[in-house]
């Protein structure tokens, strides 16, 4: 790593090292700020525009009444999709020098598709081609399910850059490269275009980690707890360093973060993280030394001791821990596929409360 120092750890990491950083926000605000210091990508999901939309209702409350209005037959579910996308649309936009710099390497705005499509490949890859035509600096997030790894293949054969979520652990990340191989190759046969694709495979590491400590107070299992910070850090690593060994044209991006090791372990590494705003002040008013840590080890004894007493961190760690068809009963998507319907449901919330006002808010 080279010598430069940027405006802050985050910036200088961007300047000195191969890894990159996303915006775990589409708040036009707070991505923003983060392209000044050096993001080259952002992220959305419904917790994450539901966030967005509670901190800037009163922006987008006139957008919320004009679609009602426009759409006089409209679900409110239809009108928070298109909310969804308009918000998605407009951070895009931010991004879009970045996207046309790199030739779509980098400069991508993440956009989600429905979570309650989490069985359904049919479903997923026709929202995910819809989405794909709304702007062209996009991945679509899709869940890695057993419908997901379908979905995934599909729509890499279709040109169609990914961003696999809801994945936690070495065999799913292994299951998206391969589908990723598989739709891209099977493109490629037929002679088109593969140039500006850019697929990744998000690593949820801190949700891993929460797992693991949900387990470890419902079975009442001790061990030392500085342990159960590594389980996300360590299987993030091997699938990593399975990436590079394969030399897989999907990328890794951590995301979910509990620690600065979800960020400091991975400095060097070519690869990207999608960090909230909030993690990216923490990490920028940190001492913690920018290095390249990407290739040091997990200490064998954390991994041993973990293996030992925690079945689901075997299943997470081993490339064969699981099949897909187990994907969609591991403890962390279950926890997270009902966090993301729920946080679609509060988003719908918001829009029936626009739609469906109460009178006696109005006085009548």
């Amino acid at each position: 790593m080279g010598d430069m120092k940027g405006k802050n750890p985050l910036h200088t990491m961007t300047l000195t090292s191969p890894t990159e950083f996303w915006n775990d926000s589409c708040s036009t605000a707070e991505l923003s700020s983060a392209i000044e210091y050096g993001a080259t990508g952002g992220t959305s999901n419904p917790t994450i525009v539901g966030q967005v939309l509670k901190k800037e209702l009163e922006t987008w409350r006139p957008k919320i009444m004009e679609l009602i209005r426009d759409n006089p037959t409209a679900t409110e579910d239809v009108i928070a999709w298109k909310i969804i996308e308009a918000i998605t649309v407009n951070a895009a936009k931010l991004l879009k020098p970045v996207y046309d710099k790199n030739n779509g390497r980098n400069g991508r705005l993440s956009i989600q598709t429905n979570p309650k499509y989490y069985r359904d490949a049919k479903a997923i890859v026709e929202q995910a081609v819809y989405f794909d035509s709304l702007y062209p600096n996009n991945n679509i997030k899709l869940p890695v399910t057993k419908a997901g790894i379908e979905a995934v293949e599909e729509l890499s054969y279709r040109g169609i850059s990914v961003n696999a979520t809801i994945s936690f652990t070495v065999p799913q990340c292994i299951a998206v490269a391969e589908a990723v191989e598989r739709g891209i190759v099977r493109r490629q046969k037929e002679g088109k275009d593969i140039s500006t694709m850019s697929p990744v495979c998000t690593i949820m590491v801190g949700r891993l980690d929460d797992w693991l400590k949900v387990i470890a107070a419902k079975k009442s299992i001790v061990t030392d707890p500085g342990y159960l910070e590594w389980g996300g850090v360590a299987a993030a690593k091997k699938a990593y360093r399975l990436y590079k060994e394969r030399g897989y044209r999907t990328r890794l991006l951590n995301a979910a973060y509990r620690n600065h090791f979800h960020w400091s372990e991975f400095i060097g590494g070519d690869m990207s993280m999608t960090i909230t705003y909030e993690w990216q002040q923490k990490i920028n008013g940190s001492d913690v030394e920018v290095k390249n840590r990407i290739n040091d080890p997990v200490d064998p004894k954390t991994i041993a001791e973990l293996e030992k007493k925690f079945p689901d961190f075997r299943r997470a760690y081993d490339e064969h821990g699981m099949k897909p068809e187990e994907f969609d009963n591991f403890g962390s998507t279950r926890r997270t596929l009902l966090a993301f319907i729920d946080s679609y449901a509060d988003l719908v919330a918001v829009v029936r409360g626009i739609m469906i006002s109460d009178p006696d808010i109005k006085g009548e």
